[in-house]
This record gives C-alpha cells, structure tokens and sequence, in this order.
C-alpha cells in the first residue's frame, strides 16, 4: 500500500503525494485551468497530466531533485544554477499566453498592515517599499511561470527535468520570476543569469525582492507558513537595510 502524504495545505488547496502521483485539491477551478493550459504551452518540461476531475487534477511526478527550498542553503552546482535560468529564457521566449498576469496594486495596502499588525518595524517597510519602487516601470509582459520558486525546478546534474506548479503563470514582468528565482539565494544570481544569456537589470531584481517579500507576508502568515524562518522573506527585506 502507497502511503500518502500531504505536500502542503491550506485554506485554498492542497497537494497529496501517494507514491509517484500527485494529487491537487483546488476549490477555485480557475488555478487548475492555468495550469493545466500553461503546461501544454510552454517549451519546458512540466509534469504529465494523468486524470483531472475537478476539484483533483492528478500529475505525475517528474524525474530529479528540487533546486533547493527558501530557507536552507543549496547544494546545486553554478552549472545546475545556469540551467534553470536557461529554462527561465526558454520559457520567457515563448509566446504570450491569452490570459493577462497578476497585478501588484497591493503593495501599499500590505505595508500598511504590516505596520499597523505590528508584523514589522515601520522603518523596515519604509525602507523596502522605497527600494521595491523601482520594480514599479513600464516592462514589456513576457509568459511568466509567477511563482518560480527554486522548490519548483527539478534537476537530475546539471539539467532540467521539470517545472511545477503553474496555477499563477500569466503575462508578467521577466525580471519577477528571475526575482523569485533568487529570493533567498543572493549569491546564485550571477549563475542565473549566465545561463539567462542576457542583460538584466539587477536593481530591478533587488526591487523585486523587496516587493515580492512585502506582499507575500500577510498570505503567508494566515496560511500558516512562517516568513521570519532564517532564510525567508523577513530576512530578505532586513538584507536591504
């Protein structure tokens, strides 16, 4: 018999695993329909979609080892590095999808909960809501993965063998996902953008890392997840003072 187990839960969904199956339990249809038509359209390996019967979709697991996790350090060579920014390129060379991204209308509401909760020091969020401003220009929308975390890019050596997780894929900002991409991981930005093969510019990726962090506390906080764990979001914004 298979044992199950649960990946991650929350208020939204959750994912099991019963041995080489993953299982997607999303009460919003509207993520399991992104992702299951982002990973028909993009040019990187994804995981195969075995059933869906809403509110499940079923994938099957896909070869290698994660690139790391938010909080702890990587063991991933540069090269591994090098190879998921050249997927990131690949995929942010393909063409648009027909459905837009998400917005980051947002920003000031979140600092201000962030002060007034008590979660953060107003200097803190002052400081970072000036450096995220700068993420805040005109852009040009690429497809984007939106929550390319390092924990969805799967490797055997040195070559990508899978990305997951494609429910907030959309049109979006290239410079966000090489940004998430490195949250945490200041060190391995060179690596990723070797292998992105062109120049960027990284004041707006350090501004991404600011704005992705301040937005992301509130959900992360009443999802039950910890952004204060060494590593992680709070840590990246006090990096910027």
């Amino acid at each position: 018999m298979e044992e199950v187990k649960v990946v991650v839960a929350h208020q939204q969904c959750a994912t099991l695993r019963v041995g080489d199956v993953f299982l997607k339990i999303d009460g919003d249809q509207t993520r399991s329909d992104v992702e299951v038509q982002a990973m028909a359209m993009v040019p990187v390996p994804t995981p195969e979609v075995l059933w869906r019967e809403p509110p499940v979709l079923a994938l099957a697991a896909v070869p290698g080892t994660a690139l790391g996790r938010l909080g702890e350090p990587s063991s991933a060579s540069p090269a591994a590095w090098a190879a998921a920014g050249a997927a990131v390129r690949k995929l942010h060379d393909s063409p648009l999808p027909p459905w837009p991204g998400r917005s980051v209308d947002e920003l000031d509401a979140e600092c201000e909960w962030l002060v007034t909760s008590g979660t953060l020091p107003a200097d803190l969020v002052t400081r970072n809501r000036q450096v995220a401003e700068a993420a805040l220009r005109p852009w040009t929308p690429v497809f984007v993965h939106g929550d390319l975390q390092l924990a969805h890019i799967f490797l055997e050596g040195d070559e990508v063998t899978g990305v997951i997780d494609w429910t907030e894929a959309g049109q979006g900002d290239a410079l966000f996902d090489l940004a998430v991409l490195t949250l945490g991981n200041e060190d391995r930005l060179d690596d990723v953008v070797a292998g992105y093969g062109t120049d960027v510019d990284l004041d707006v990726i350090r501004a991404w890392w600011s704005l992705r962090s301040l937005v992301a506390i509130r959900w992360l906080v009443e999802h039950g997840f910890d952004p204060a764990a060494p590593g992680c979001e709070i840590d990246v914004l006090r990096a910027r003072m």
